[in-house]
């Protein structure tokens, strides 16, 4: 092991982009899942919203348990000679492409209701268990590939200027490309453009885990044969400080994000009135992370991730409460403030994988074992686990303040109504983040001072 070891040249701008292509690749596919797979099971396979809701609410939870198998599997697995979580890339690349194009077969159409059903459960279910296999390894590599917090600082922005361009490329071009009109002069979606779609976003997704897997390497090495009992690592988990406050944090700010992401549909759509408004705001989701992403390592390193992140959420906090209180009726006005706010959470979703690196080092500081798979996979399980949930609570929240809805569109919600979906918009977002801010400040261990210290132990122990 030494041999190679002594092989594997220094971190570089080579590792930076290898590991930004490996969000490309897995944006390519969520990206068209996100997009248009519900609306393919509804419009193209008939099935109902209810059920499709239900089934992804179902899968998701199965996808949860999944992630943290995986992440344990790879921790205990023996390290092969390109490393502990590479060779899962260089493997489960090729199903994964594979079974996300079982999703959008065409010939599904033709199935029996009941045969649709089962396709659907099975290629859903199938998916999302061998993209855990791929995005579990991949999200734990990055502790593993330099020893320094600025280097892991780096790889984060990376990793969230690959995610903005997978899912903001995907999200631009597949909408001109997927529907077709009917005699009628209606845009409908076309099922064999989007099998079509669905190959080139497989394809485009290969090439970039292929590039993921050359031009990265792995240089912090655990135990090639440790055995870690788990009875033994969720006692050492469950006392790490820094491993839980971070959970917490992500989870808040997570929940802030899926909730916010519907009410701000609804605040533009039916306050505002104005779908223009409402696309620019939306573009604000991978906006904010390309401003920042120049800049966001520089701030980091002078000022620390923990006190930048806690100070921009608690800033992005009071900016939302100001627009509650300001009751803006100008879309535009409103626009030029949300996005300053939106800044806060950028900073913080360019940063969380640099987060969890800093955990994974000060974890073996503590224990002295490297558990990078498991405890990645258990801030993915709270992550999946809150964006399932958040659904369901924003639908509740619309019923709670009395939203009509209309199969038709163009259905006018009362005054009172439209003050509540400004209020939502608002309220939630600058209480959820002030939490977060909360907990970053004052329960959160990993200040600059000690992911330095964290550092440089770990330097001395690859040293000896």
């Amino acid at each position: 092991m030494s041999k190679n070891q002594m092989a594997i040249p220094k971190f570089s701008w080579k590792d930076k982009i290898g590991y930004m292509f490996g969000d490309v690749g897995n944006c390519f596919l969520l990206g068209l899942m996100n997009a248009f797979l519900m609306i393919y099971y509804t419009n193209i396979l008939g099935l109902s919203a209810g059920l499709v809701g239900s089934l992804f609410f179902v899968s998701t939870m199965v996808d949860a348990f999944a992630d943290i198998l995986v992440g344990r599997i790879a921790d205990i697995t023996n390290v092969k000679k390109d490393g502990r979580f590479r060779p899962w890339i260089r493997v489960m690349k090729w199903p994964t492409c594979l079974t996300f194009l079982l999703l959008f077969l065409p010939v599904a159409k033709q199935f029996s209701d009941t045969l649709k059903i089962i396709y659907v459960i099975v290629t859903y279910i199938i998916f999302g268990l061998v993209f855990a296999c791929i995005n579990i390894p991949y999200g734990s590599l990055s502790s593993t590939m330099s020893a320094d917090s600025q280097d892991k600082a780096s790889l984060s922005v990376y990793r969230s200027v690959g995610s903005a361009v997978g899912a903001g490329g995907t999200g631009f071009a597949l909408p001109l490309i997927v529907y077709t009109e009917n005699a009628a002069g209606h845009k409908i979606l076309s099922e064999q453009r989007l099998f079509w779609c669905a190959l080139a976003c497989a394809i485009l997704a290969l090439i970039a885990y292929n590039i993921l897997y050359y031009f990265t390497y792995e240089r912090i090495v655990s135990n090639p044969r440790q055995k870690i009992k788990l009875n033994d690592s969720l006692r050492a988990m469950a006392k790490d400080r820094s491993l839980l406050s971070l959970i917490v944090a992500d989870i808040i700010v997570t929940t802030c994000t899926s909730l916010s992401g519907i009410t701000t549909t609804y605040l533009f759509n039916d306050y505002f009135n104005n779908n223009h408004a409402l696309s620019i705001a939306l573009l604000f989701t991978y906006g904010t992370t390309i401003v920042l992403a120049p800049f966001a390592k520089w701030i980091t390193v002078k000022l620390g991730k923990k006190e930048m992140c806690a100070s921009s959420l608690f800033i992005a906090s009071i900016l939302y409460l100001i627009l509650y209180f300001l009751h803006i009726h100008n879309p535009w006005i409103y626009l030029m403030l949300l996005f300053i706010a939106t800044l806060g959470t950028a900073i913080f979703s360019l940063m969380i994988w640099a987060f969890i690196n800093d955990v994974n080092d000060n974890h073996q500081v503590m224990t002295g074992i490297r558990e990078d798979g498991t405890i990645y996979g258990i801030n993915f399980f709270g992550r999946k686990i809150v964006q399932a949930v958040a659904n369901g609570i924003g639908g509740a929240l619309l019923s709670l303040i009395g939203y009509r809805s209309s199969t038709v569109g163009g259905r006018i919600q009362t005054t009172d109504v439209m003050n509540h979906i400004y209020l939502l918009a608002n309220l939630i977002p600058a209480f959820l983040l002030f939490l977060a801010a909360i907990v970053l400040a004052f329960w959160y261990p990993l200040n600059k001072g000690r992911v330095l210290d964290v550092t440089k132990h770990l330097k001395r122990l690859k040293s000896n």
